[in-house]
């Protein structure tokens, strides 16, 4: 962990509460502002799947680790009240189409409902507290473009996960509008970020898990949609994006209320027959098959980011190439199925390979300042 990075400075020792700290994102989120030193406060469920990557690094000891449903809102509002955090990361949802299908209810009550508790939460604050809310990159009305969704473009959703995804949003300006003026001690900003693969993910029906839990057992993946185009990008890309988004908000930049894409350059396009052409070169003997379901067709089957806004506002810019992401990916469940190292060895020195990784590709916030 470089200590002397903008990151470092800006959260080390600060208050933090992230909601869905048990799930993917929040999970490795957690793990980052832990090596910055950071006193985090997390609120989830337990983990969905088991294994799990947060019950695996053993944070629960470091942090403190509540279990509660976003949807709760007397409790929601008496822990933030009771905490003050000094920065907020709403990651707490409702994140599978598939799941949206089968529980459609509590995929928007967990989805909209969840993020107005936290909003109504907020309003009671007294403290300065800069809030980074994550939606989605579904939450655009998807029209298969060849080119970038800006963050200007329509909203919409033909699935319940999309449609929760683009009603949050209009549920976060009202909020905005409403209640977060200008002069408002809490400052939020929006998030959107998409396909997010990294070590650690074992979700049902995401094609990273499919395919490692079949070659782990020397079988064929079934490969569902293997033309399909997504903005792939490791899990460690969004996070340095949102991380951003709450210094540079923080630090009095005139982003309150404003939505940013994250996700890798819009001018390459990879399917999911590239994802696993390029997985099996980093694992021996990995072989897939074609077995695409017409009987599924909820799922787009291209969607892309523009980031320029990040780009230009933040500086920011995703680090890796499409061939780095696929490789550190599939190294981390390597090194897991070797039980020769812990899970939070393996995940905190990723991190910090990333870290280098961007420090030398001059990313603004990986610099020494």
């Amino acid at each position: 962990m470089n200590q002397s990075n903008l990151f470092y400075k800006t959260f080390n020792g600060k208050k933090i509460l992230i909601t869905g700290h048990t799930g993917f994102k929040g999970s490795w989120l957690t793990s980052w502002l832990s090596l910055m030193g950071a006193n985090i406060t997390g609120l989830a469920l337990d983990p969905i799947t088991s294994p799990s990557h947060f019950d695996e690094i053993n944070l629960e000891k470091k942090i403190n680790d509540i279990r509660i449903d976003i949807r709760d809102h007397k409790k929601i509002n008496t822990i933030i009240n009771d905490i003050k955090p000094d920065f907020i990361f709403h990651l707490a949802a409702q994140a599978l189409v598939k799941e949206s299908l089968n529980n459609p209810r509590d995929t928007w009550e967990t989805n909209v409902i969840g993020t107005i508790n936290l909003l109504d939460s907020c309003r009671n604050l007294s403290n300065h507290c800069t809030v980074v809310l994550i939606t989605s990159d579904k939450c655009y009305k998807n029209s298969e473009w060849i080119w970038g969704y800006r963050e200007t473009d329509i909203l919409g959703g033909s699935d319940p996960y999309s449609g929760s995804k683009a009603a949050t949003e209009l549920a976060i300006y009202s909020y905005l509008k409403s209640y977060f003026n200008n002069n408002s001690k809490v400052r939020i900003s929006i998030g959107r970020a998409g396909n997010v693969i990294g070590g650690g993910d074992w979700s049902n029906d995401r094609i990273i898990p499919d395919i490692i839990t079949a070659w782990n057992k020397k079988k064929e993946v079934k490969i569902r949609n293997p033309h399909s185009t997504r903005p792939w990008q490791h899990v460690l890309e969004p996070l340095s994006g949102y991380l951003c988004l709450a210094m540079n908000l923080n630090e009095g930049l005139k982003i309150h209320g404003e939505p940013f894409n994250f996700g890798p350059n819009d001018k390459y396009n990879y399917t999911v027959l590239d994802v696993a052409n390029t997985m099996s070169i980093h694992w021996k003997g990995g072989k897939w098959v074609n077995a695409s379901n017409t009987s599924f067709n909820n799922e787009s089957g291209l969607l892309k980011l523009n980031c320029d806004k990040a780009m230009e506002l933040l500086k920011w810019n995703a680090t890796l190439t499409f061939e780095e992401t696929i490789k550190l990916t599939v190294n981390w469940y390597k090194d897991y199925f070797k039980n020769e190292l812990n899970t939070q060895t393996i995940t905190n020195s990723q991190i910090s390979e990333y870290e280098k990784i961007a420090k030398e590709r001059n990313l603004n916030w990986a610099q020494v300042h």
